[in-house]
């Protein structure tokens, strides 16, 4: 019996474990550790999702615990499972544990992804941030003109009870209420509720497929981070970001999507330095010649741009994009910069949790990643934006804020969607679909 634990982020990990050792005889999962997401460490896996083997539960501890973990607990396996993280970052933790006496293991995308009985478009990325909301969205879009059913099924965010989130499914802003979603989730589920496509998402995707394949005709597999699909693709698509040339044979396992993608996808052209359109079109061309590339651009747009020429303005960005997805700036900052506005700082302003944020991540600023994984964050970043002396508050976050927080100040929303430039174009890519 070898003695397991799985590292992650209350993703990755649980949709590792479902389909490789749950039910595997010859291996005990003995904990999970948690990462990147507040308020995971602490919580148990629960034995109606970990199974008959699992009477009460697993453990999920925090990360830093793993050398003591392997030493207590006579750990010989420890499996890597969560993304966005750097290529190092991976080899550190793979040094601790093969310090501590364990092995440590990448479970490949074979092992792991479900088949489906649906045609499966799989949107990926090189690294959190790219855009991949919106290509799913538009992808949806031509599927739905052309008569065909489709569900978007979006990579795990269980942040709440896991049990009740074994399978979500959200076809209204109302849904998303009554689910008491974070404001992470309604970054990522609100677009496409607001354009017609129903969401799934939660725990367990092999119930979470059966579900979706039973009402659409198209599967859309709406990624996080640049994490592997987690179903087998008819179409892969990856997302390449000029904004961070380089990056994409920096981090794990967005290196893997792009070798592995039918299509690449460069995003934000009209916004980047064409020296760094050609940088990574040249790192396509490298790791993955075979590769169908399209070319994009994604403009962004404000609603009232004179509520926001010649003023200042709180830049409010998608959280995750610009923490740990490093981007250097937000769909809010550039919409302020090209309208003349003046970047208010919000780091002498923040509160509670928001000041750890700007701890954890000294780099980011002069704007405020939207953070509100739990009430007590989203408190947090109220009291903060309403600390933080500005005319505006500009929002590149995908959502309108003021559903989930009071905002005193005049709101303005910067909106992008994605267009391809030149052939081919996603209309071509599906047409075989």
């Amino acid at each position: 019996m070898r003695r397991v634990v799985i590292m992650g982020a209350a993703g990755r990990d649980f949709h590792n474990f479902n389909t490789v050792y749950r039910d595997d005889a010859d291996t005990e999962v003995v904990a999970f550790t948690a990462a990147q997401i507040p308020g995971i460490a602490g919580r148990r896996y629960p034995p109606a999702l970990a199974g008959a083997r699992y009477p009460q539960g697993i453990a999920i501890e925090p990360e830093d615990r793993l050398p003591h973990l392997i030493r207590e607990r006579g750990i010989d396996e420890v499996v890597f499972a969560y993304s966005d993280v750097s290529h190092e970052h991976v080899m550190h933790l793979a040094s601790v544990s093969l310090a501590a006496g364990a092995d440590f293991t990448l479970l490949g995308p074979r092992r792991t992804m479900l088949p489906s009985t649906r045609p499966v478009v799989a949107v990926c990325a090189v690294r959190t941030g790219c855009g991949k909301g919106a290509v799913s969205r538009r992808i949806a879009e031509i599927l739905k003109s052309r008569g065909r059913r489709v569900a978007v099924v979006r990579h795990p965010m269980p942040y709440g009870d896991l049990l009740a989130e074994r399978v979500q499914r959200f076809a209204t802003l109302a849904d998303l209420d009554r689910a008491g979603v974070t404001l992470e989730e309604r970054e990522e589920y609100e677009p496409h509720l607001e354009a017609g496509t129903v969401v799934f998402a939660g725990v367990d995707y092999a119930a979470i497929l059966a579900q979706a394949e039973a009402e659409a005709d198209v599967i859309v597999w709406d990624g996080g981070n640049n994490d592997l699909p987690f179903f087998t693709p008819t179409l892969h698509l990856c997302l390449v970001d000029p904004h961070r040339p380089g990056h994409e044979s920096r981090y794990h396992p967005g290196e893997a999507n792009l070798r592995m993608a039918d299509v690449a996808v460069i995003v934000k052209e009209d916004t980047a330095p064409p020296a760094a359109v050609a940088t990574v079109t040249a790192a396509i061309a490298c790791l993955n010649p075979r590769a169908t590339i399209v070319d994009t651009r994604m403009p962004i747009s404000v609603e009232t741009p004179e509520a926001i020429r010649g003023k200042t303005v709180l830049a409010v960005e998608d959280g995750p994009t610009v923490t740990h997805g490093g981007m250097p700036a937000g769909a809010a900052e550039l919409a302020a910069r090209t309208h003349g506005a003046t970047l208010v700082d919000p780091r002498p302003y923040a509160r509670g949790s928001l000041r750890d944020v700007f701890i954890e991540f000294p780099t980011l600023g002069p704007v405020l990643p939207a953070m509100g994984y739990s009430d007590a964050q989203i408190a947090d970043l109220q009291a903060t934006i309403e600390a933080t002396p500005c005319d505006a508050v500009l929002l590149g976050t995908p959502i309108d804020i003021r559903r989930s927080l009071t905002v005193t100040r005049p709101v303005v929303r910067a909106r992008y969607r994605i267009e391809e430039v030149g052939r081919p174009g996603f209309e071509e890519l599906l047409k075989d679909l």
